[in-house]
């Protein structure tokens, strides 16, 4: 196996020979996309000579399987391969969100067996780099945004795998670290509100976090569809949550929602606990309960069961939410941007000079 750069061509990439085929015609791509990928590739490929596929390393963020020191720690992982009908993306950018660690894929496989070692982040924006045997839809180069399986590692790396059907085009208004922060918030708001609530228009719905990663996305879906929103957030946040479409908005920390309202429709919940408890009180009859909160998947409530549920990708619905990013009606909002190699402090929560809305993201250095 031999690996080739040719440096007066940036624009061939850093494979091996006979490997990715469709590597190798970079001639209609940016050439800042062509040197960035060129280089990201060809630094984590062993010199001419070598046939051991496994040292073709990248950087990486893996869960701590230990009980003391940082949540995530750095490693140095294969190369991912796409395999038949997979993507590889060169990561830009990677949501962050502090619960995935407390999830389910997060610590176990597919079959139920222990998983150790995880790399977070499944929701992300970059640039495609590989195309795997009888991969569609996208080409080399292609700028996207979206997600992968839970069960894989995620994008708090280098690289990724992921399916044509997780991803979409990247909003073009949208810088990578901006785009990073829209996948799974707006799919869970949509798929919240939309497909397990079937929230109509004319209806009262309750959000709580509003201002969170998904909150703001859920409080601009129900605007824009023409429900009577109500949210519950911090002082701080009462303005920015006036502003995305909220026609009443309550601060939890000096008031209690039961006292303030009257029976709505549908509730959409982000906190989970106490807030989740009261949120029931509330609730017309055969109104519907939405929870995202990490706490409810464990519990024993049927009732929070049946509430509860995980976001999955949509392709379908990635490609309407950049449209309305794209044209405005739909905005985004970064909380803060560290580097890779904070990713730990991002996922404890020790973030300081972030704002008090929006998705903190990790930026991989292009």
């Amino acid at each position: 196996m031999s690996y080739f750069l040719r440096a007066t061509n940036p624009k061939v990439l850093a494979f091996p020979k006979g490997e990715y085929k469709n590597t190798l015609s970079w001639d209609a791509f940016p050439e800042d996309i062509c040197e960035s990928l060129n280089a990201r590739i060809s630094s984590c490929c062993l010199p001419h000579g070598h046939r051991d596929r496994t040292r073709c390393v990248v950087k990486a963020m893996e869960v701590n399987g230990f009980n003391h020191g940082p949540v995530l720690i750095p490693a140095t992982v294969p190369r991912p391969e796409p395999g038949d009908g997979e993507l590889l993306v060169c990561v830009r950018a990677a949501g962050v969100t502090p619960t995935e660690l407390l999830w389910y894929p997060t610590t176990h496989t597919k079959h139920g067996d222990r998983r150790t070692s995880a790399v977070p982040g499944h929701e992300f924006s970059g640039v495609i780099a590989a195309l795997g045997k009888g991969a569609q839809d996208f080409y080399l180069g292609e700028e996207i945004y979206g997600m992968n399986d839970w069960f894989a590692d995620g994008a708090t790396a280098e690289f990724c795998l992921t399916q044509p059907q997780n991803i979409a085009r990247k909003p073009r208004s949208l810088s990578h670290e901006c785009a990073a922060t829209v996948p799974i918030g707006a799919l869970t708001a949509w798929q919240g509100l939309f497909d397990r609530a079937k929230m109509r228009s004319g209806e009262h719905v309750l959000i709580h976090g509003a201002a969170g990663a998904v909150g703001l996305f859920a409080v601009q879906l129900a605007h824009l569809h023409g429900a009577h929103v109500i949210a519950t957030s911090s002082a701080d946040d009462v303005n920015f949550v006036k502003q995305l479409g909220a026609d009443e908005v309550i601060d939890y920390e000096t008031s209690r929602f039961e006292d303030q309202i009257g029976s709505v429709d549908v509730v959409f919940d982000g906190v989970g606990g106490e807030t989740l408890d009261g949120s029931w009180s509330v609730l017309k009859p055969g109104g519907r309960m939405v929870t995202i909160a990490a706490d409810s998947e464990s519990t024993k409530d049927q009732r929070v069961k049946d509430a509860f549920f995980i976001v999955e990708p949509n392709q379908q619905q990635l490609n309407v939410v950049a449209k309305l990013l794209d044209c405005g009606t739909l905005r985004a909002f970064v909380s803060a941007v560290l580097p890779l190699e904070e990713a730990s402090i991002a996922y404890s929560r020790r973030v300081r000079n972030k704002r008090s809305y929006g998705k903190v993201v990790i930026a991989v250095a292009a």
